[in-house]
């Protein structure tokens, strides 16, 4: 693609791991086989937005372990870097360090590295204006399996220019202090399929930990540990999965669907992980170990408010 020097764009010097545009996702279209993809960690992609006075539902860059490599040509625009992230910027070769939940000006020229996550898996790249980017189904989310949402539904690649709209001329300078705090304890309700094991399997996943593989990606996370063992049927007639769903395998392993996740799936659902803890689940790197603990539905829902609240109030905070 020509570069036109009258116009505001990254050019991609490394693609980084698994970089892809999303927003909040695209809704209502589990009939037709297609899931809501979006922002794995909900809560960094508002943070993001907000941080940068955008649109809260603004397309972002997000990605995995390792960050893109990115070139910026253009007027001065401000960025923030949402999540657990090492990055710098590389201005007239010289690296010059920053912190996450702040906006930072990149001038022409500069570089900005995106390093790796630390200890988790996904952080997000927001911009003072919009990605020029393609819609599908009403929404930028890119699903790369089902090759739907922008940039062709595939991830970044090398040379190619990503192209910036809308630069905002006054550079807000906002920022907010937040940690992301890490969880072991994964909080789930009884799925459909509950009483399909047995009162030792059932303990057994309560009470013993599992470990994250690393055939974990956008669509589920595998775990190895305990074989929960299915006293009835270890498959059921194919039937619809939410994200969250946790599905135990006819060898015994549990998966748990995520945002990417197939619509339809024939394993028993031993349980659902609340949408509390769902932000907290997908940043857990694999090698890490993790447990189950059951709680009701009623408090489920207690617990979510409480999730929106803090996160409202973190959207508050940012100046």
């Amino acid at each position: 693609m020509k570069k036109n020097m009258n116009k505001n764009y990254f050019e991609v010097l490394r693609p980084g791991i698994n970089s892809t545009f999303q927003d909040n996702g695209r809704n209502n279209f589990y009939h037709i086989g297609i899931p809501f993809s979006g922002a794995m960690d909900n809560r960094n992609f508002l943070l993001a937005n907000t941080i940068s006075n955008n649109e809260i539902n603004n397309p972002v860059l997000e990605f995995a372990y390792q960050g893109p490599k990115l070139k910026y040509i253009g007027e001065n625009i401000s960025i923030n870097v949402t999540g657990d992230v090492n990055f710098k910027i590389i201005r007239k070769n010289k690296n010059l360090e920053f912190s996450c939940y702040e906006n930072i000006i990149l001038e022409n020229n500069d570089c900005l590295d995106i390093l790796s996550t630390n200890r988790s898996v996904y952080g997000y790249l927001s911009i003072g204006g919009t990605f020029e980017v393609d819609y599908y189904l009403n929404s930028c989310s890119t699903n790369t399996k089902a090759k739907i949402g922008a940039n062709s539904g595939e991830k970044l690649e090398k040379g190619q220019i990503i192209h910036l709209k809308n630069i905002k001329k006054i550079l807000p300078k906002n920022k907010i202090e937040y940690l992301n705090s890490k969880i072991e304890n994964i909080r789930i309700i009884k799925g459909p399929h509950f009483d399909y094991f047995s009162k030792d399997a059932i303990d057994s996943f309560f009470n013993d930990e599992f470990n994250v593989t690393k055939l974990s990606d956008r669509m589920g996370i595998r775990l190895k540990g305990p074989k929960i063992s299915n006293i009835k049927n270890t498959n059921i007639k194919s039937e619809g999965l939410v994200k969250g769903v946790i599905q135990i395998t006819a060898d015994g392993d549990p998966i748990i669907m995520l945002s990417d996740h197939g619509t339809i799936g024939g394993y028993p659902k031993i349980g659902v992980v609340i949408s509390a803890d769902y932000d907290k689940l997908v940043q857990i790197p694999p090698g890490s170990k993790i447990k189950f603990k059951e709680i009701n539905l009623k408090d489920a829902e207690t617990i979510f408010k409480l999730y929106e609240m803090e996160t409202q109030n973190l959207i508050s905070n940012i100046k």
